[in-house]
């Protein structure tokens, strides 16, 4: 859980993460992302794909187990991607209380 704490995450990983919640597909994820963000923010497909991998590789996503005949990988977040999420969460919220601190 340690290594998790000094990590920043990106803008595209914190609310791909967010996304994943539920498990959805990578299309799925990229609609999500949109909506969440009101149009703001949209991922390309590459993107979504190279955070993605990197997600898998760090243990914050996996694949739940699909029946054979679905096409479709689905992914969702693991308890390790949550504390990331979580760290995020926190550092985002001290960066907005210093900001407000000061600019008062």
């Amino acid at each position: 859980m340690g290594e998790n704490t000094n990590i920043v995450l990106t803008e595209a990983v914190y609310y791909i993460l967010l996304s994943l919640m539920k498990p959805l597909h990578g299309y799925g994820i990229m609609q999500k992302v949109s909506e969440m963000t009101g149009n703001r923010l949209i991922i390309s497909a590459g993107t979504l794909y190279g955070a993605i991998n990197t997600l898998l590789d760090r243990g914050w996503i996996k694949q739940p187990i699909v029946q054979e005949e679905s096409r479709r990988k689905e992914y969702v977040i693991t308890d390790e991607g949550r504390t990331a999420l979580v760290n995020e969460l926190e550092r985002l919220r001290e960066l907005v209380a210093n900001g407000e601190a000061i600019l008062r």
